[in-house]
């Protein structure tokens, strides 16, 4: 019961970005092609809103719900982590047309070929804890 409420925000932010369209494959590989703004302007309301509340947090020192304090330990900043981390999540974005989020909506609207997508998303995520150590980080 504890968990509801995760669930309905979860319902609400799926049915934000399927009538958004940003779940359309279509407006994806509109995106890629640099062909519209649609999809670069959710992703950047996405990375402003995220900023704003990250330094709201920091600035008024926001608890969690359970009232402990909210920790947001600094990042390695190495270049290898970044690009090669986001190569490979453009590219699996690119060939499978969903991110990970929305690949869950999709499959709730439907679209049962994600079943796949998430099962290989599920076995890359497996395959990176075991060779975690071997990678640049």
């Amino acid at each position: 019961m504890k968990f509801l409420k995760f669930l309905f925000v979860g319902i609400f932010f799926g049915i934000v970005l399927v009538k958004s369209e940003a779940v359309s494959w279509y407006r994806i590989f509109e995106m890629f092609k640099f062909q519209s703004f649609h999809m670069y302007g959710i992703i950047g309301s996405a990375v402003l809103l995220g900023a704003l509340g990250v330094w709201f947090i920091k600035k008024r020192k926001v608890k969690s719900i359970e009232g402990r304090d909210i920790q947001l330990p600094p990042k390695n900043r190495s270049v290898a982590r970044y690009l090669f981390g986001g190569i490979i999540f453009g590219l699996g974005w690119a060939l499978a047309g969903a991110c990970p989020g929305p690949m869950y909506i999709l499959l709730g609207t439907g679209v049962f070929s994600m079943l796949i997508v998430i099962a290989a998303a599920t076995l890359g995520t497996f395959a990176y804890g075991l060779l975690r150590h071997k990678l640049p980080h």
